[in-house]
């Protein structure tokens, strides 16, 4: 399975766009969006989309929409969510990222906010930011998002940079 990870996307929908037509030409199956801004995805029109809201949205106060959304993507369980942890933002009853992380409730955490790619493994759990798709970022980090191909006990995981689609981040690991 071939999953495109996006976040951050921050009304830069230009940039949204090449990146979903890179991901689509990689073949992926899905693309997951990681908050801001959540309804950066109803301007391009793609399907295959999974999005969760960024903790400052008025989206991430609706009930009715998932702040956090655990998801299970050929074996491996999967926490979608806009912050590492729990956030003062978070509704009553949202789950808390670091409660499914120390209860072994996951395998991998796909999250943003940051703006800051990274790829991490601690404690059998794989940490993955894609980074932001803004023009510029006070943070000093180029757009970038990412790519997360599962193959039934193994993954590999690549950020790419928005610029030039060179890999800036790659990492492989095993159940």
């Amino acid at each position: 399975m071939k999953i495109g990870i996006i976040s951050d996307s921050h009304k830069h929908i230009k940039n949204l766009n090449r990146v979903v037509e890179f991901l689509k030409n990689m073949g992926v199956d899905l693309i997951v969006h990681l908050g801001d801004d959540y309804a950066d995805v109803d301007e391009i029109g793609a399907t295959d989309i999974v999005r969760v809201p960024g903790v400052f949205s008025d989206f991430y106060q609706d009930p009715a929409i998932p702040n956090r959304r655990i998801e299970n993507f050929m074996g491996w369980r999967v926490l979608l969510t806009h912050t590492v942890l729990s956030h003062e933002n978070d509704l009553l009853g949202d789950p808390k990222p670091e409660d499914l992380i120390n209860n072994k409730k996951i395998d991998i955490v796909l999250y943003g906010h940051t703006h800051v790619p990274e790829i991490r493994k601690e404690n059998n759990v794989v940490f993955i930011n894609p980074g932001h798709l803004k023009d510029e970022d006070k943070r000093g980090y180029l757009p970038t998002f990412g790519y997360l191909e599962i193959i039934e006990n193994e993954l590999l995981v690549r950020i790419y940079t928005l610029k030039d689609y060179i890999i800036f981040k790659e990492e492989k690991s095993r159940r």
